[in-house]
């Protein structure tokens, strides 16, 4: 069934308003006409059952008829990606949509070199993402910002796990003693003289029994990826100084960045994430 994110408010009865871009999809592309079904989500009140109220010449209004699922959250992952080519951004913020982050923030580093991006058209491949994926609410993409700047206001609380090019310990390790039960089983991966990928992974509080800005700092993780050539001598040595870091590896080979996101992503989800429901 088609699935729409909205930003009305859903309720038993209300009407709903879909955007012009959104209508002509339902009338113009899927053809649904008056008494249609389809779900609609808005990240706040759960998925709903709606149906084709009315079909105007400007737009389409929707009714909702019954919640089909409560609201529920993913895990507090952020995902923090140097501005890389435009074309990778957006397989990025993509893919952490459907492997459920919460947020990806876009970091200005010494040796980024980067596309001009499109924030609106980042926003859009997120909500379809989300869409697709049956999630109930859509990442947040905020605007580049540097890389110190993001270190220097630190959330309170988040720890963070450096994928580090020059040495770290096995992610799986890593990753690890925050496992809610031992998934890895003492798994022995090499290390490896190289790591895999520019990354780091963050720790982030799960919001699978708890609404978001709860405030709960144990579970709170984040990812950061690196731009192309790696993090600069002295961002490698300020983040590895910082208290609430862990360098790891994500093995020997050099990956892509929007293959280290997945592959980062990946790793905590298997290990600390939502994927154990």
């Amino acid at each position: 069934m088609i699935r729409l994110h909205v930003q009305g408010d859903l309720a038993p009865g209300a009407a709903v308003a879909p955007t012009l871009d959104q209508s002509r999809y339902l009338t113009q592309v899927m053809r649904l006409k008056a008494g249609d079904e389809l779900l609609v989500f808005n990240g706040r009140d759960g998925e709903w059952r709606v149906s084709v109220a009315e079909v105007l010449k400007k737009g389409v209004i929707l009714r909702a008829e019954e919640q089909t699922r409560p609201q529920v959250y993913g895990p507090d992952l952020e995902l923090i990606v140097a501005v890389v080519k435009k074309a990778r951004v957006e397989t990025i913020v993509e893919k952490a949509a459907e492997l459920g982050a919460k947020r990806v923030r876009l970091a200005l580093t010494h040796r980024t070199n980067a596309d001009r991006l499109r924030l609106d058209r980042l926003d859009a491949i997120a909500e379809e993402a989300a869409e697709q994926t049956g999630r109930l609410d859509v990442p947040a993409v905020d605007d580049p910002v540097k890389l110190d700047a993001l270190l220097d206001g630190w959330e309170d609380g988040r720890r963070l796990m450096f994928c580090d090019e020059t040495g770290g310990a096995p992610a799986v390790s890593a990753l690890t003693p925050f496992s809610p039960s031992p998934l890895w089983g003492g798994s022995s991966a090499r290390s490896g003289d190289g790591v895999g990928a520019t990354a780091s992974t963050l720790p982030t509080r799960s919001l699978r029994d708890h609404p978001p800005h709860e405030g709960e700092g144990e579970g709170r993780w984040a990812i950061l990826i690196g731009p192309e050539g790696g993090f600069s001598p002295e961002e490698g040595e300020r983040l590895r100084s910082l208290p609430f870091t862990t360098a790891v590896s994500l093995g020997p080979r050099i990956l892509r960045a929007d293959t280290a996101a997945i592959a980062a992503m990946t790793l905590w989800q298997a290990a600390v994430g939502d994927w154990d429901r």
